[in-house]
């Protein structure tokens, strides 16, 4: 990551945790299309327009996460609030970014309904096409500051193609990894090292603690299932295993999920795939799915007590493992080995991100010219008139709305 020109990585005041609450809410409200788009989202939140921390620092902060095991965007999210107001700072962007998908995956579980009809599935529709205008103004952006010359763009297309051509999970790893190797050999320079310095309030023995923790509950909650025989152990145990082994988050923990919760007999294919359905179709992270699995299993505790639990569960390994890697994260990005390996990583990240926009963002959403048009307009709106992402997903919302009616 070429970070040596920047001098100040951090926000030039402290914010308070209600500050963090407030914007990360509007984010968890207004934040479609899966953990890509949120990237895109939190870039134009945090970088472009309050620059609480600069391009550089969060594409490492995103390559970072993308390494680690949990939901990235939700990590980033979480870093960014511990960042700028403490862990309360943390909580409350993670409280905030959550609670929303959160209440309505919840009310789905109790068959209050989701929008039908073809009018609300167009506004569904148009909702995802604001996540291509997004993630294509993120790639557009990152790729002009991350990748300025041949070796990086090239490490950039490698690693799309490498994400465009695997079917293995561990695809993004090894995308991540490839750039970090080719950055060691093809991104060194000659630029001083940074004075910048990236504030992270947590010490080393904190992070270690954690570490510590990330690990204890991941070996030591199946011995406890299998001593106490706990249905509430064994929910919680099965949120636990699913957040920890998965890289990247969003639609990696769906095959997790379905073995953990489906095999078993905790409730049927149907009712999950149907959650799963609502899960795509609101705002925030894709991990909130938890909350509805944990209100319509079959086993004690379910209910608002197992979406409580459900959250809890899947979202506390990757803040156990973020917590460990950050106290070392500032000082191992200014040393000159760790400055080429993390620009190629960043490279890396551009084209994981771009090889997202194709699929499964593109394909998914893109079905007919108009679809196209819309998402057309919200990208020139974003990058063009610098619209809030807010203007682009009542537009998009709007005019998906209107296609399916006149359509």
């Amino acid at each position: 990551m070429d970070i040596s020109a920047e001098t100040t990585t951090v926000p030039a005041r402290r914010g308070s945790p209600l500050e963090v609450l407030r914007i990360f809410l509007k984010l968890g409200l207004t934040c479609f299309g899966g953990p890509i788009a949120h990237i895109g989202y939190f870039r134009d939140e945090f970088v472009v327009r309050r620059k609480w921390i600069d391009e550089h620092a969060y594409a490492d902060l995103v390559g970072l996460c993308q390494f680690l095991p949990g939901p990235a965007s939700s990590q980033v999210g979480f870093s960014i609030g511990l960042m700028r107001a403490g862990y309360l700072g943390a909580l409350a962007a993670w409280t905030g970014f959550t609670l929303p998908s959160t209440a309505v995956l919840v009310l789905f579980a109790y068959g209050a309904g989701a929008l039908s009809g073809p009018v609300g599935a167009g506004l569904l529709h148009g909702l995802k096409l604001t996540a291509v205008a997004i993630v294509a103004q993120a790639v557009w952006g990152m790729a002009r500051n991350l990748c300025p010359d041949r070796e990086r763009a090239s490490i950039a297309v490698v690693a799309a193609l490498i994400i465009l051509f695997s079917t293995a999970s561990i695809a993004q790893i090894g995308a991540i990894a490839f750039g970090g190797l080719a950055g060691l050999w093809l991104c060194h320079s000659e630029a001083p090292a940074p004075t910048g310095h990236v504030e992270i309030p947590v010490s080393r023995t904190v992070g270690l603690i954690t570490l510590g923790m990330f690990f204890v509950l991941l070996a030591g909650l199946p011995v406890l299932r299998s001593l106490t025989g706990s249905s509430g152990v064994a929910l919680f145990d099965a949120f636990y295993r699913s957040g920890a082994l998965v890289f990247g988050g969003g639609h990696v923990v769906l095959p997790l999920l379905r073995e953990a919760f489906v095999a078993p007999g905790w409730l049927s294919d149907d009712a999950f795939l149907a959650g799963y359905g609502a899960a795509q179709a609101v705002p925030g992270p894709l991990f909130t799915f938890a909350a509805y699995l944990g209100t319509v299993v079959s086993s004690e505790p379910h209910g608002l007590a197992g979406a409580a639990l459900g959250l809890v569960g899947i979202f506390l390994p990757g803040a156990l493992v973020l917590l460990g890697a950050l106290p070392f994260w500032d000082s191992f990005r200014k040393r000159s080995g760790a400055q080429a390996m993390m620009r190629g990583v960043n490279a890396a990240v551009v084209g994981v991100l771009g090889a997202a926009l194709y699929d499964p963002v593109w394909t998914t959403t893109v079905h007919t010219r108009a679809d196209f048009g819309i998402a057309l307009v919200g990208f020139v709106l974003l990058t063009v008139w610098r619209a809030p992402p807010l203007v682009v997903v009542a537009f998009s919302a709007a005019a998906g709305a209107a296609m399916s009616f006149f359509g």
